[in-house]
C-alpha cells in the first residue's frame, strides 16, 4: 500500500509540475482562505493573550467592593443605580475590622491632577489614595525601581509622602534623583519616597503616570467627596463564594440596609471582565469561521473544477494505465493525492503569508497578533480534508472510466 501511495504521489507531482500555472491559480483560493482565517484568528488570539495578561493583575483571589458594577450594558439599569450612595472611609474600616476571610483590605480612591516641580509639570496624572498594600491589588503588582512604598505609619498619620510613576520621574527629574525631593500634587507638596518601575499601558491606562499616596492624605488634598473602591484579597482563593457572601453581609450591615432592601453596592471580580470580553470575541470567532469557510469553499470548488479538467485531459493516460493493470483504487488514489497536494501547497503558502502578516501587525501596530502551533496543525488538517472532499468526485469519475472508451478518447 505504501508503494502505491508513493507511486501515486510521484505521478501527482509530475502532473502538477506539467501544469504549474494552472496549479498556482488553483491554490490561490486556498491561500486566500488560509490567510483570512489564520490572520483573523492570530489577531483574536493576540488580543486574548494581551487581555488575559492585563486583567490577571486584578487577581483571581481578589474581590472589589464598588459603588457600581464594572460592566453595565443596559441603559435603564444605569439610570436605576446611578444614585447609589458613595462608599466611604467607614465602610473600608468596617470591612477591615470584621472580615474573617480577608488576608488584607485595600482602599482605593482616585482622581486626576497636575503634578509639578519647578518648571516641569504633567497634567491629568492619575492620583491614587490607598494604604501600605496598594501595589498588591488593582493593576499591579508593580515593582519599585528605587525607594520604598507607603508604610503603615505613613497611612495612619496621613503623611504627605508620595510614590511616583516612571514617566513622572523622568519628566519632573530629568537630571536628578527624585528620592527626597518634593513635588506639588494639586495644591499640596509631597515628599517623594519611591519610584515605580516602568509598566507601560494596561487597558488603556498609562501605568507610568500614577501617583500613590495615603488615602487620608488624598482626602486632605482633594476632599473626601469621591467614592472609595475596596479591594479584598482572600486568605484562601477556594473560598471565593464564601467571601462574596461574607462581604455582602458586612456591607449591608455597614450601610444599614433593611432585609427587604436591595444592595446599593457591587462586588466585582476578574471573572466579570473575562466573561464580558468572551461574549464580545465570540462574535469575532463566528465571523472568522464564516469568512474563512466561504473562502475555503470557493477554493475547494476551484480545485474540483481543475481536477475535472485534469481527468478529461488525461483520459487516454487513464485508459493506458488501466490496460496495464491499474485498479480503480490506484487511479482514485492518484487523483486524491494530487488534489491534497494542491491544497497542501496552498496551506503552506497561506501559513507563510499569514505568519508574516501577524509579525508585521504585532510589530508595527498597537494590535497584538500571535499564531499558535495548534491552530496551524488544525488548519492544515482541515484544508487537507477539503482537498479530499472536493477531489473525491473527480477521482471517482476517473476511477470509473471504461479502459476501452478511455483509449479511444481523442
Amino acid at each position: 500500500m505504501l508503494q502505491k501511495i508513493l507511486e501515486s504521489g510521484l505521478i501527482a507531482l509530475e502532473a502538477i509540475r506539467a501544469h504549474k500555472l494552472r496549479a498556482i491559480l488553483t491554490t490561490l483560493g486556498i491561500v486566500i482562505g488560509v490567510v483570512t482565517v489564520v490572520g483573523i484568528i492570530s489577531i483574536i488570539q493576540g488580543l486574548n493573550t494581551g487581555f488575559v495578561n492585563q486583567i490577571s493583575n486584578l487577581g483571581t483571589d481578589v474581590l472589589y467592593i464598588d459603588r457600581y458594577p464594572w460592566i453595565v450594558t443596559d441603559g435603564n439599569e444605569w439610570f436605576r443605580i446611578r444614585r447609589r450612595p458613595r462608599i466611604r472611609e467607614q465602610h473600608y474600616q468596617y470591612i477591615k475590622e470584621y472580615s474573617l476571610l480577608a488576608d488584607y483590605v485595600v482602599p482605593q480612591i482616585q482622581g486626576h491632577s497636575s503634578v509639578a516641580r519647578g518648571k516641569h509639570s504633567l497634567d491629568r496624572v492619575t492620583v491614587i489614595g490607598t494604604n501600605e498594600h496598594g501595589l498588591r491589588v488593582g493593576f499591579g503588582p508593580q515593582d519599585l525601581a528605587e525607594g520604598r512604598f507607603l508604610s503603615p505609619i505613613d497611612v495612619n498619620r496621613n503623611r504627605m509622602v508620595a510614590v511616583i510613576g516612571h514617566r513622572i520621574a523622568e519628566t519632573l527629574f530629568p537630571a536628578a534623583d527624585p528620592l527626597g525631593e518634593r513635588v506639588t500634587v494639586g495644591s499640596q507638596r509631597f515628599l517623594v519616597i519611591g519610584v515605580l518601575e516602568e509598566q507601560g499601558n494596561m487597558l488603556g491606562n498609562d501605568m507610568d503616570s500614577n501617583v500613590y499616596m495615603a488615602h487620608g492624605a488624598f482626602a486632605r488634598t482633594f476632599g473626601n467627596w469621591r467614592s472609595y473602591s475596596i479591594a479584598v484579597k482572600l486568605r484562601d482563593p477556594e473560598k471565593m463564594e464564601d467571601a462574596r457572601i461574607e462581604l455582602t453581609g458586612l456591607m449591608r450591615t455597614a450601610r444599614r440596609l433593611k432585609p427587604r432592601e436591595e444592595n446599593n453596592f457591587e462586588i466585582n471580580n476578574q471573572d466579570m471582565l473575562m466573561n464580558f470580553y468572551n461574549s464580545i470575541t465570540r462574535g469575532l470567532w463566528l465571523t472568522a469561521i464564516g469568512i474563512g469557510g466561504i473562502s475555503l469553499l470557493v477554493g475547494g470548488i476551484g480545485i474540483m473544477n481543475i481536477m475535472m479538467v485534469s481527468v478529461t485531459e488525461r483520459t487516454r493516460e487513464i485508459g493506458i494505465r488501466k490496460a496495464l493493470g491499474a485498479t480503480r483504487q490506484t487511479i482514485m488514489l492518484q487523483f486524491l493525492i494530487e488534489s491534497m497536494m494542491i491544497c497542501l501547497v496552498g496551506v503552506l503558502i497561506g501559513m507563510g503569508v499569514a505568519a508574516g502578516l501577524a509579525m508585521g501587525i504585532d510589530k508595527f501596530t498597537p494590535l497584538p497578533a500571535t499564531i499558535s502551533a495548534s491552530w496551524a496543525v488544525l488548519g492544515t488538517g482541515f484544508v487537507l480534508v477539503i482537498g479530499v472532499l472536493f477531489g473525491l468526485w473527480p477521482a471517482s469519475r476517473a476511477a470509473k472510466l471504461n479502459p476501452i472508451d478511455a483509449l479511444r478518447y481523442e
